[in-house]
């Protein structure tokens, strides 16, 4: 009986707990108020690879009309594209319309169209031009797409090759009319003069010896067709040519044969089998030597780009920290814009002295590893100090 009335009590007291402790939970009715959608901040990250990476266009800037529409100032460029289907499709870039727009089946994809679709960015990125199934609208994955387009590092590196042919052909006319050898050279003639000079004496002689005159055209034409587009890619709007891997790339193939073919055999008997080494230790060192014949073009190749695309993205970083902070409170940002402005044009002057910098360790290294190439035994070093002399 004392039992029932404990269990009694204790239920009317879970029962009381229940009604006054308790949160009750309604269902809800009304449909929740979607909040509104914020607008789309300023993107550092958009504005720095879009100017590293490559485009279909010269942009220059863009801005917002009162009408809310965007207007970009841009210079298009040539498209070709090739499919087994379609064959050639030729066309500016402005008929895309900056990705709004499709052309003949392809369409140009943007940020914002990746992330509407939620297209894998490691796949897709932005201004790869892309085949549309018309039917569905959707990309098109199974057709294959070769473009062989006139992009802007393509357009820019034969604008500054063309820039280079004729200063040099204007100093090499004033040389033809007797300026600079009967007289003092002026000018541009006086600034290649120097250029020349200085590649020959601190470059071609000290690593290449009596065969500097052999190599000095190669070592010229290396130095300048980096230090002209190095100069021209920074211009405001233009593209950084050296800053590309591919670009870079192609200069360490051109090196690398270059070296291979000047190589002799007492260079690889040093790599195979080195003299005075023991046994044991050639295990290790002939595949380091081996390795080494390969490392020397990677080296030309990453040191030139990793130099001018972080100087290009520490400029662009600069800048956008005045829209950064302008995002976040516009006093800020206007606050803000004169330190940063400030340290740009220092760090621009310190890209100008990069330039002539990096051109110049890219030749000098060419030479070394020339030079290391066809280094003979004693005699033949004995045999090319009596020709030097």
């Amino acid at each position: 009986m004392s039992s029932k009335s404990t269990k009694s009590l204790l239920v009317v007291v879970f029962s009381i707990s229940l009604a006054f402790f308790s949160n009750a939970c309604f269902a809800q009715t009304e449909p929740t108020e979607v909040p509104a959608k914020k607008e789309k901040i300023f993107d550092a990250n958009e504005v720095i690879f879009g100017h590293i990476m490559d485009a279909h266009e010269f942009h220059f800037f863009s801005y917002k009309k009162a009408d809310s529409t965007s207007f970009h100032a841009t210079i298009p460029l040539p498209v070709i594209l090739y499919t087994k289907a379609k064959g050639f499709s030729c066309f500016m870039s402005s008929a895309f319309h900056h990705g709004e727009h499709e052309v003949n089946g392809y369409a140009l994809l943007t940020n914002e169209r990746i992330d509407k679709d939620s297209l894998d960015r490691n796949k897709y990125t932005a201004g790869k031009i892309v085949a549309i199934n018309e039917q569905t609208g959707e990309i098109d994955e199974t057709v294959s797409i070769y473009d062989i387009s006139l992009t802007r590092n393509v357009v820019q590196m034969l604008l500054a090759l063309t820039l280079l042919v004729i200063i040099l052909i204007r100093v090499a006319k004033k040389y033809g009319t007797g300026q600079g050898i009967t007289t003092a050279p002026k000018g541009m003639q006086n600034t290649m003069e120097t250029i020349v000079n200085f590649v020959n004496d601190e470059v071609a002689k000290p690593n290449l010896g009596a065969k500097s005159n052999k190599y000095l055209p190669y070592l010229l034409t290396v130095f300048l067709f980096i230090l002209i587009n190095n100069i021209v890619g920074l211009i405001p709007g233009t593209a950084n040519v050296t800053g590309n891997i591919a670009f870079t790339f192609v200069l360490s193939i051109i090196s690398f044969v270059v070296i291979l073919f000047s190589s002799k055999s007492h260079y690889w008997m040093h790599i195979i089998n080195p003299p005075g080494v023991p046994g044991w230790v050639k295990i290790i060192l002939v595949p380091v030597e081996i390795l080494g014949i390969f490392t020397k073009p990677f080296a030309l190749m990453i040191r030139l780009f990793a130099n001018m695309v972080a100087g290009h993205i520490l400029i662009i970083c600069l800048i956008s920290l005045i829209f950064i902070m302008g995002s976040l409170n516009q006093y800020i940002g206007w606050g803000f814009s004169p330190f940063s402005i400030a340290f740009t044009i220092f760090i621009y002057f310190i890209e100008v002295l990069v330039a002539f910098l990096q051109a110049f360790i890219f030749t000098i290294l060419t030479a070394v590893f020339i030079g290391q190439a066809f280094e003979g035994g004693h005699d033949d070093h004995a045999h090319e100090t009596v020709a030097a002399h």
